[in-house]
């Protein structure tokens, strides 16, 4: 596997009602991710110790290609059309590895 140069860390903020459907799907979408696309090398699911309604992914890719194809895939537009509704917001952060 080659080595990430691109990441994308996304903290969601979570409807209360909907934190363990939306728990539960995201972790589906991080396995689907990883077995799916050979592009995706890391994809982490946290939540905030104190705050069960935040919700940290980080995600690494082999290049910022690979994750222009993994919004793409079948499996992530399933995803962020049934977690759009539970979603209070969402912030994104795109980062490329310095040196090596």
């Amino acid at each position: 596997m080659s080595q990430p140069t691109f990441a994308i860390a996304v903290t969601f903020h979570i409807k209360t009602d909907c934190i363990d459907s939306f728990r539960t799907r995201v972790v589906q979408q991080a396995r689907d991710s990883v077995e799916l696309e050979p592009g995706c090398c890391q994809f982490d699911v946290h939540v905030d110790e104190s705050d069960p309604a935040v919700i940290f992914l980080y995600e690494a890719y082999v290049d910022a290609a690979a994750f222009d194809v993994h919004r793409t895939t079948p499996h992530f537009l399933d995803f962020n059309q049934q977690v759009t509704p539970w979603v209070e917001s969402k912030s994104l952060m795109s980062l490329n590895l310095v040196g090596n």
